[in-house]
């Protein structure tokens, strides 16, 4: 089975808005994670670029490099696969890392506990 790494880009069956489908998505779980659950966690990746509009998206400069067909967003909708179930297909640039990195801040409350 591949070591995967924060910042790959995978396919897998992935939720959606209606439906599971067998989409690409982002790792974001780390090897410590994977290394002792079967699963790893995702957030899925939209051609559906004009949906991407919020500050928990962001559209993928380098979407070619990371192995993609077409130009791609991330949406910060997470998903855990098995990682039995999961293809890497790419891996992310610094840029598009950091600005998913920043999506999930501004989705996921990180600071103390209220």
């Amino acid at each position: 089975m591949p070591t995967f790494r924060p910042g790959d880009v995978i396919v897998a069956n992935l939720p959606g808005a209606v439906q599971a489908k067998r989409r690409p998505g982002i790792v974001l779980s780390t090897v410590a994670y994977h290394a002792g659950h079967p699963d790893i966690i995702v957030g899925v990746i939209t051609t559906n670029t004009a949906t991407a509009s919020t500050a928990t998206d962001h559209i993928l400069k380098d979407w070619q490099a990371a192995s993609l067909l077409q130009p791609s967003a991330f949406r910060t909708y997470i998903g855990t696969p098995l990682q039995s179930d999961c293809r890497i297909i790419g891996h992310l640039s610094p840029r598009d890392w950091q600005a998913i990195q920043k999506a999930i801040r501004s989705a996921i409350d990180f600071g103390p506990y209220p």
